[in-house]
């Protein structure tokens, strides 16, 4: 971008979006990353990038926003490991914190089936679950290694705490004893790694043994005894070689991180990436965005769009087009009125577009990419170079001149200002036809009114005004497109007070034609009125028809549930009787049954094998008729049109199913139908005719799959959070109990590992304010001790 491209867009405010979009981003990459966002002049790499802040944006209204908190700039140490350097801890726990965020990642891009325009970011992902916990087990905090990470460790450390206490018990025997009168103070200290006890200087000589340390003020040195030297010596011995395991250990670890070189590079390049991209969606949540249609071509339409750095609650939404029917747009109005937010709106926003951001306006806006935006707005007067206003705006001017060309954007404010108002209004007209001729698409706002009969002259240029209310002496901030901004001095000057006879006086001085141009605008802004008056009332009206439409669709999807509630009704207890009866009649043949046994006749038997078919077969019809009877529910023909093939229909006789037609209905008035994979004749009465929902038009291409699910994974019982900061450890904390209590577990588990305590006691103090938490309480021996929180949930 050349060097008035980037003076544009600052003058556009552009960078002060970019800082916003960076407050967004967790990572210093991902930051950098949205302050080198600039916008694209090619289509289709626009939409690309706009796609990924939709997808982005969706994602996280149904599963809230990754966690990349943890990604760390480990570029310096991969290339340190890699020439076979030895890696510190606090190094390796960078890599583990970076692998620990891909494998959530991951895990979160694994809650959602259907394919995404970020699926093959996510795809480049690879976690290295073996690694990040090798590093995690070895390594406590930047300070500590584990005891665990080596069986070696873990005994030299036995050891040692062995002889700690053999030393500290034969210590313990001296300062309890008869020579503790000797002692300065009854303690066991340390001094340059070895055991010491504080002895007064006048009896150095009672104590045998070597002296370590002196007191600033020399009444106490400090004494290793000599039945502890030995024992000290042993100390420093396994000391020495706890060192040697320890570098050992992390030289392993390097090794490892080394190996994986590659694949841990593209995982932070990947997270990057997406923290990139999920900072365009948490920016369009935060400006209450959406994504305009980019189009083929130069132009623009914005419809309700707002300046995105005024407050979004009381920024007035305007409607801006240019590069359609016209490539010219002239703005008229009163200072203060907003003309110079609207230049600056279409501006700024073209530019977002172009950056696949999304832009505070309807969806229904749609925005074609401009080569290049130039821009001359505010004051560029100069002291330093001697530089009036006129001449550092036209100093300006003169770069664009030289720049502009097809398929651009050029922006003026105030054009012609701070000169001779004749000359200035002609420079003006001169200017905005160059660079028409050039093939640029211009946006000006000014107060000559020449410009305003230009537009109303000139083929391809629209006028425009932001609206004043003369009562109240206030802009409104609405822009009007297709008028012209009218004066209104006299009018203004009346209601301050000025005296009629003076604006009488000077109403004389204005030109006849002057002042029939003022009134057919006058006349054009009273019928605009009348005419937004008119569509107000009528939009009024179209909105009571459809509440007046919903409320009777409620009411008869209320009728049908009732009825389908008294139908299941009824038919439990008709199946209630006819299953009585039945058992009455069992009941019955078992006892003729009996009478036939004692009876032995066979006429007898023949007559009461007829009865009980008989019987049977009344109750078998009767329970079919009532049935029939009881779920049988039509409407009337002429309440819905004929069903055609492809119509969604609800079946009245079966609750809660929905079928597609498969064929018109035949003579008879079958009607072929399909419900899931069963297909099946109907009557057309017994069916309804489901009212589709307009379709609306579509914006921009739009990501087809499967519909969104609730997730319904089993809860786990644990979650590790070793290695997070504070606020993020707590962040996955809130989120693992929501899962819990989801999956109604009653007990949980926290890693938060040793350490210095800090991760521990902020864990659990954030825990005891929950209001779902019954109780808190670190791990007991088996459990993970100091290392973990069980929690206890209501």
């Amino acid at each position: 971008m050349n060097k008035l491209g980037e003076k544009s867009l600052k003058t556009l405010e552009y960078f002060l979006i970019l800082d916003r979009l960076a407050e967004q981003a967790a990572s210093d990459k991902g930051k950098e990353l949205c302050r080198a966002l600039r916008p694209l002049d090619d289509r289709e790499q626009a939409e690309l990038w706009m796609r990924q802040t939709s997808d982005a944006k969706e994602l996280m209204i149904r599963q809230g926003s990754p966690g990349f908190g943890g990604i760390r700039e480990v570029g310096a140490i991969l290339s340190r490991a890699d020439r076979g350097g030895v890696l510190n801890p606090r190094e390796l726990l960078s890599v583990a914190s970076l692998l620990q965020t891909a494998r959530r990642a991951l895990s979160y891009d694994a809650e959602h089936e259907e394919k995404t325009s970020l699926t093959p970011i996510f795809g480049m992902l690879s976690g290295n679950r073996s690694l990040e916990e090798a590093i995690t087990t070895a390594i406590v905090s930047e300070e500590e290694i584990a005891d665990g990470a080596s069986p070696e460790l873990l005994s030299i450390r036995r050891e040692k705490r062995r002889i700690a206490g053999k030393v500290r018990e034969t210590l313990g025997r001296l300062i309890s004893g008869e020579r503790s009168k000797y002692l300065q103070e009854a303690i066991v200290t340390l001094r340059n790694g070895r055991y010491v006890v504080p002895v007064k200087a006048e009896h150095r000589g009672d104590i045998p043994g070597l002296v370590h340390d002196t007191s600033s003020t020399g009444a106490t040195v400090f004494v290793e005894p000599s039945s502890v030297v030995e024992i000290n010596n042993q100390i420093k011995m396994l000391e020495g070689r706890e060192e040697v395991e320890i570098e050992r250990i992390l030289s392993e670890l390097s090794a490892e991180v080394s190996l994986y070189k590659g694949a841990i590079e593209q995982d932070y390049d990947a997270l990057t990436s997406l923290d990139f991209i999920f900072a365009r969606a948490k920016l369009s949540f935060g400006m209450n965005a959406a994504a305009p249609a980019l189009l083929e071509g130069s132009r623009c339409r914005l419809q309700r769009a707002r300046h995105p750095l005024l407050d979004k609650d009381k920024a007035v939404p305007i409607d801006i087009a240019i590069g359609g029917e016209y490539d010219t747009l002239v703005i008229t109005g009163p200072n203060t009125g907003g003309k110079t937010v609207s230049l600056k709106t279409l501006g700024l926003l073209s530019l977002m577009a172009a950056s696949g951001l999304h832009i505070p306006a309807s969806e229904q806006s749609e925005i074609g990419l401009f080569e290049h935006v130039y821009a001359d707005i505010g004051d560029e007067q100069s002291i330093e170079q001697s530089l009036s206003t006129f001449s550092a705006h036209m100093k300006t001017i003169v770069s664009i001149m030289d720049c502009c060309g097809q398929g651009d954007l050029v922006l003026f404010d105030e054009l012609g200002a701070g000169t001779d108002p004749v000359e200035g209004a002609a420079l003006a007209v001169a200017v905005i036809g160059y660079a028409r001729q050039m093939g640029a698409c211009v946006a000006a706002t000014t107060h000559y009114a020449e410009l305003k009969t230009f537009a109303l002259t000139s083929e391809g240029v629209e006028n425009a005004s932001c609206e004043f209310d003369v009562q109240s002496l206030q802009p409104t901030y609405h822009l009007l497109t297709g008028i012209p901004g009218k004066s209104n001095a006299f009018a203004i000057a009346g209601r301050l007070g000025l005296s009629p006879t003076i604006i009488e006086r000077a109403k004389e001085q204005v030109s006849t034609e002057d002042a029939r141009f003022e009134d057919v605008i006058a006349e054009l802004q009273k019928e605009r009125r009348r005419i937004e008056q008119i569509k107000e009332e009528a939009a009024k009206m179209r909105a009571a028809a459809q509440s007046e439409r919903d409320k009777m669709r409620a009411d008869r999807d209320a009728a049908e549930a009732k009825a389908d509630k008294l139908l299941e009704s009824a038919r439990s207890q008709a199946d209630r009787i006819l299953k009585d009866a039945r058992m009455t009649a069992e009941t019955v043949f078992g006892e003729l049954d009996d009478m036939k046994k004692k009876a032995q006749s066979t006429v007898a038997d023949q007559n009461l094998a007829a009865a009980k078919a008989a019987l049977r077969g009344v109750i078998t019809q009767t329970e079919s008729e009532q049935r029939r009877s009881v779920s049988r529910r039509t409407v009337e023909q002429d309440e819905q049109r004929p069903v055609q093939k492809g119509d969604k229909v609800k079946l009245l006789n079966v609750a809660g199913v929905t079928a597609t037609v498969l064929a018109p209905a035949d003579q008879d008035g079958n009607v072929q139908v399909a419900a899931g994979q069963m297909r099946m004749t109907v009557k057309q009465e017994e069916m309804r005719l489901l009212q589709e929902e307009p379709k609306k038009k579509p914006v921009q291409p739009r990501r087809t799959g499967a519909a969104p699910q609730l997730n319904l994974t089993a809860a786990d019982r644990e979650v590790d959070v070793r290695g997070m900061m504070v606020e993020e450890a707590l962040l996955e904390v809130d989120n693992f109990l929501s899962r819990a209590l989801m999956g109604s577990l009653q007990t949980v588990t926290i890693i938060h590992g040793k350490g210095t305590g800090a991760l521990r006691t902020a864990i659990q103090q954030h825990l005891k304010r929950h209001k779902r938490v019954k109780s808190v309480r670190s791990g007991v021996y088996g459990e993970g001790e100091q290392g973990v929180t069980i929690v206890e949930l209501r």
